[in-house]
């Protein structure tokens, strides 16, 4: 990927006003460029209906869902970027952050985890299942010749390119380098056999594209009550904004399944959203929302980030205009 579109929507009333982000990731997002792009157009005849009739007509539409809530979360502030009060929004608090390590030859991979540690970050996110298996755990076997678990947290996400029947094989091979958690090892829809891994693995496994297109809350019960993940991975735009979101909190929570936010490849309209929705939970696990700064334009919000923290300021809320996303 190399570059990646996002609608902006703006809500009015009056000289208030409120922008939302509808960012999507084709081919993974239930979404086509085109099925947002005609969702948006007719949107406006719906708005005297409210939010809710809006969010209940666009079940099926998570990226749209959340572009909604933002913006009718924007105007009804006193500032459109500011969505939830909490310490976080007062400087209070920082939210952890993971580094992520992109997919390449193990050189590139090398490079990108020195910058990361050199920023001290005490926590990683590795890409794998891009490459020659045996180079990545040469790789991860470096790294932990260097840093040990107590100093260094590795996590790994496949994106489901490991295959069913080698897949145990593969997660016992990676426990040897001391892993805290691997996301979606098997590509989602496996029910059966993504149950056996999370019950057979020495590494915690992570539901994360397996979570696309479950809707109701019934189906998330169902989900996590048959798969017993030991995580999952919420990402607001995949899964139905804040309240689609806050569903599975509540529910992975009553089921003693542990869970952190990433992002979705959102601008920093979006991120920000993102954090802010995180900042109103108990944070246990360092977050992934450090891929604002993979864009080569954005737009600037009150976010920030130093090393592996990122943080809010405040002060920085009277510089935004609209026009800065224009």
């Amino acid at each position: 990927m190399r570059q990646k579109d996002s609608w902006l929507v703006q809500i009015s009333k009056g000289d208030h006003y409120g922008i939302g982000e509808c960012s999507i990731i084709e081919g993974l997002s239930p979404e086509s460029p085109q099925i947002v792009q005609n969702i948006l157009e007719e949107i406006p005849k719906y708005l005297m209906a409210g939010k809710e009739f809006i969010l209940q007509r666009y079940s099926k539409a998570p990226a749209v869902q959340f572009a909604i809530e933002m913006a009718f979360s924007g105007l009804d502030s006193h500032h459109p970027l500011l969505h939830f009060d909490t310490p976080f929004t007062l400087q209070q608090q920082i939210i952890p952050i993971n580094g992520l390590i992109w997919m390449g030859d193990v050189e590139f991979m090398m490079t990108q985890l020195e910058q990361k540690i050199n920023l001290g970050f005490s926590c990683i996110k590795i890409k794998v299942g891009a490459i020659d298996f045996e180079s990545e755990c040469n790789f991860l076997a470096q790294i932990r010749k260097r840093f040990h678990s107590s100093d260094l947290m590795l996590r790994l996400d496949a994106n489901g390119a490991f295959h069913p029947e080698d897949a145990i094989q593969k997660l016992n091979r990676l426990s040897e380098y001391n892993i805290h958690s691997i996301e979606q090892p098997i590509a989602p829809g496996q029910r059966k056999e993504m149950t056996t891994l999370c019950k057979t693995s020495p590494i915690p496994i992570a539901l994360d594209e397996e979570l696309i297109g479950i809707n109701s809350n019934q189906e998330k019960v169902d989900l996590i009550q048959e798969i017993k993940p030991q995580y999952i991975i919420i990402k607001p735009s995949l899964v139905g904004g804040w309240q689609g979101a806050d569903q599975w909190v509540s529910i992975a929570e009553r089921h003693a399944v542990d869970w952190w936010a990433t992002s979705a490849l959102e601008s920093n309209i979006g991120l920000n959203a993102i954090a802010q929705w995180v900042s109103t939970k108990q944070i246990n696990l360092p977050q992934g929302l450090g891929t604002g700064g993979l864009f080569t334009n954005n737009i600037d919000t009150p976010l920030y980030l130093r090393g592996q923290k990122m943080g809010f300021d405040f002060n920085k809320l009277s510089d935004f205009t609209l026009k800065a996303c224009l």
